[in-house]
C-alpha cells in the first residue's frame, strides 16, 4: 500500500494557518496512507507568537492523526523594508531545503519514503508553485476566503461602499493581483466553503474548485480556561446574549469604544464584548488585553452593567458561540467568523474593518439575508466613528429575531453540518 505525503504552505497568520491545519486533519482522517508537513513561514513582519503557541498545543494533544502531522518552522529572513511579495519570495531556498531534508532523511532511515503527492499553497503564497515545480508535483490553492469572492456571481448589486479594501489599497493591490495570475497554473482551488451556502460562485468557476467547508476548529474547548466566563453564560436565558468580537486583529480606538458602550447601555440586552487594545502600527501585529478596561470605557460603566453584561479580552470564538444563550454576533465578518456562526446559527451583525470584510459583510446581508447591518462599508483606517444610535440599531435588529431571518440562519446551520456528512456536498469533493 504505497504512502504519500502533502506539504501545506499557510500564511502564517491565525486565521489562515488554523483552517489550513482543520484541512490537513480532514485528509489524514479520510486516508491513513498520507503524511502531511505544515511548512511554516518566518515573516519579520509576522508577531509569530500565536501561531508557535497554537502548534505547541496542537503538538501536545493526543490526537490519533498527530504522528502524521509534522510543523517545520522556517529560518526567518530579514528585509529592511516591508515588502509581502518579496518577503514570501526569499523563503523559496528554506521551503527547497527542507524537503530535501524530509526526503533524504528517510532514505537514510532506510525506509520506504512516502511519495511527495503536491504542495497546498496559500492563496498569499502561490509563488510556491514553483518549489512545486522544482519537485515534479502538482499544486493547489487553499483560498480561506469565500467562493464569491473568486468569481463574479452576485445576483444583487454590488455597491462601490463594500469593495474589499485590499483592493482599494495601493500597497495591497499589486501583491493580490501577483497572486491571482498564478491560480490558473494550480490543479485546483480548495475553498472553506459548501455548495448550499455559495452555490451560484461554485457553479460559476470554470477551474476545478473543492468546496471542503465549513472547515472549523469546532473540537476547541476553552470552557476549562475560561470558567467564569462560560458559567455566566451558562446562567443566561436562551438566545438572551450578543456577544461583541471583531476577530484576532479587530480593535477600536477609545472614542469608538465608548460609543460601542453607550450603545450597550442603552440597548439593556445582555452582553459578552471582547475588547482588545490596538497594536502598534505595525502590520499584522495582533491587539492585546486591556490589564484595565475601565481607562477607555465611559465612567462607571461596568459597575452600571454589573449582572447585564460583561467584559473581556481575547476568548475562543467557538466555545462562545456554542451555548444557547447567545442570541446574536457582533462580527467583523471575517470568513472564518461567518462560517462559525452558521455553523452555530447565531446571527450576525456586521461590522467589517478591513480585506474582504465589506464584500462578506455584503453577501451575509443582502445576497443571502442572514445577517443585518450595523456598518457595511466601514473601513479600520478611515477614521469614521460609529455613532451609538447606528450601533445600538443594529443591535436591537439583530436581537429582536425576526423569525424570517432566523429561520434561513437555522436552515443554513443545518445545511452547513449535513455538507460535512457521509455523501454530504463537502465529504464528496
Amino acid at each position: 500500500m504505497e504512502k504519500a505525503q502533502l506539504v501545506f504552505i499557510p500564511l502564517p497568520v491565525m486565521g489562515h494557518i488554523v483552517s489550513a491545519v482543520e484541512v490537513a486533519k480532514l485528509l489524514l482522517t479520510r486516508d491513513h496512507r498520507l503524511s502531511i508537513t505544515v511548512l511554516i513561514l518566518n515573516l519579520s513582519f509576522v508577531n509569530s507568537n500565536q501561531v508557535h503557541n497554537y502548534i505547541e498545543s496542537f503538538e501536545a494533544s493526543s490526537s490519533t492523526i498527530s504522528n502524521r502531522l509534522q510543523f517545520i518552522v522556517l529560518p526567518e529572513e530579514e528585509t529592511e523594508l516591508f515588502n509581502f511579495t518579496s518577503s514570501i519570495e526569499i523563503q523559496k531556498p528554506h521551503v527547497k531545503e527542507a524537503m530535501l531534508k524530509i526526503t533524504q532523511s528517510k532514505l537514510i532511515a532506510d525506509s520506504p519514503a512516502p511519495r511527495l503527492a503536491g504542495f497546498v499553497i496559500d492563496m498569499f503564497c502561490t509563488t510556491m508553485i514553483d518549489v512545486a515545480n522544482d519537485f515534479g508535483v502538482p499544486s493547489y490553492i487553499f483560498f480561506t476566503s469565500g467562493a464569491a469572492v473568486l468569481v463574479p456571481s452576485l445576483v444583487n448589486p454590488f455597491p462601490a461602499k463594500a469593495m474589499p479594501s485590499s483592493l482599494l489599497s495601493r500597497q495591497w493591490l499589486p501583491v493580490l493581483l501577483d497572486n491571482a495570475r498564478r491560480f490558473g497554473e494550480a490543479r485546483g482551488i480548495i475553498v472553506n466553503t459548501f455548495v448550499e451556502l455559495e452555490s451560484y460562485a461554485v457553479e460559476s468557476l470554470k477551474m476545478s474548485i473543492y468546496p471542503v467547508g465549513p472547515i472549523l476548529n469546532v473540537g476547541l474547548d476553552g470552557r476549562n480556561t475560561h470558567q467564569e466566563i462560560m458559567q455566566w453564560l451558562d446562567d443566561q436565558p436562551p438566545s438572551s446574549v450578543v456577544f461583541l468580537c471583531f476577530g484576532s486583529q479587530g480593535s477600536f480606538g477609545e472614542d469608538q469604544v465608548k460609543e460601542i458602550a453607550y450603545a450597550l447601555e442603552r440597548s439593556r440586552y445582555r452582553f459578552l464584548w471582547s475588547l482588545r487594545r490596538p497594536s502598534p502600527p505595525r502590520l499584522l501585529q495582533s491587539p492585546s488585553d486591556y490589564e484595565d478596561p475601565q481607562e477607555v470605557l465611559p465612567e462607571g460603566f461596568l459597575n452600571r452593567m454589573t449582572g447585564i453584561g460583561k467584559v473581556i479580552g481575547w476568548a475562543p470564538q467557538v466555545t462562545i458561540l456554542a451555548p444557547p444563550a447567545v442570541g446574536g454576533f457582533v462580527s467583523h465578518c471575517g470568513w472564518n467568523s461567518v462560517l462559525e456562526s452558521i455553523w452555530f446559527g447565531v446571527p450576525i451583525a456586521t461590522w467589517p474593518m478591513y480585506a474582504e470584510q465589506q464584500f462578506n459583510a455584503f453577501e451575509m446581508v443582502t445576497e443571502l439575508e442572514l445577517a443585518v447591518e450595523i456598518k457595511m462599508d466601514y473601513r479600520n483606517d478611515s477614521g469614521v466613528i460609529v455613532n451609538c444610535n447606528e450601533i445600538e440599531r443594529g443591535i436591537r435588529s439583530l436581537m429582536e429575531h425576526d423569525s424570517k431571518k432566523m429561520k434561513k440562519v437555522k436552515e443554513m446551520s443545518e445545511n452547513s453540518r449535513r455538507a460535512l456528512m457521509d455523501s454530504g456536498s463537502s465529504y464528496c469533493f
